[in-house]
């Protein structure tokens, strides 16, 4: 049986649902300017591309991912969860040629779930974790659960900035920017592919990370 959300995480997903009611009108018009590595990532993905691959994105937005997926790996069956009922409209509308191979889910990931223990090949978080807080480590752990023994996580967002500006200004956009996701991802994971790059003019620096879940 799944937790129930806390009180912070509810909170939280209000907020998202809220922030986003507006974002998703504006999102793919804009987000190309800042949200860097979204192709990187999913070519880093060391699996045959040809395989009958089970993969989720969580936090999957308007679809630009699973869009993307779906032809990178012709053969594989895609989920994707929001808890923003406006961007799952937008990736549905884009998805919709697809819809015998993406599915789509309006709740959150969480800690506790079981419905998808054991069943993906790779879990996908596109700058998503960093907007999660302070339980982003409670998703991480979940991953452990709903891969496959042999899975991998895949994970590009924000990762810093020398910035304080800046990083209280991400702050009020519900960012987080402190170099916290990499620990922890090298603390589950062995990693294939990771990295650190930085922004526009080196204001804020993005991470990408590939692993496989450690044992294996």
């Amino acid at each position: 049986m799944k937790d129930k959300l806390s009180v912070s995480e509810e909170v939280q997903k209000i907020d998202m649902q809220n922030y986003y009611k507006f974002q998703a009108k504006i999102y793919d018009a804009t987000r190309w300017i800042f949200l860097f590595g979204r192709n990187a990532i999913l070519k880093k993905i060391p699996l045959d591309r040809e395989a009958s691959l089970q993969i989720l994105e969580v936090g999957c937005g308007t679809g630009v991912n699973l869009r993307k997926m779906v032809h990178l790996f012709p053969n594989a069956t895609l989920t994707g969860l929001d808890v923003s009922a406006d961007m799952l409209a937008k990736a549905k509308q884009r998805l919709q040629p697809y819809q015998n191979r993406v599915t789509l889910l309006h709740e959150a990931y969480q800690k506790g779930e079981t419905k998808f223990a054991g069943k993906f090949d790779v879990i996908l978080f596109s700058y998503c974790l960093s907007m999660v807080n302070p339980h982003f480590n409670q998703l991480i752990e979940q991953t452990l659960i709903d891969l496959k023994p042999d899975g991998y996580i895949a994970v590009v967002d924000f990762h810093d900035t020398p910035s304080r500006v800046y990083k209280k200004f991400m702050r009020s956009n519900h960012v987080r920017l402190d170099g916290h996701l990499l620990p922890i991802l090298y603390q589950y994971f062995s990693p294939t592919y990771s990295r650190v790059r930085k922004g526009w003019f080196g204001i804020w620096e993005y991470m990408l990370f590939v692993g496989q879940k450690k044992g294996n």
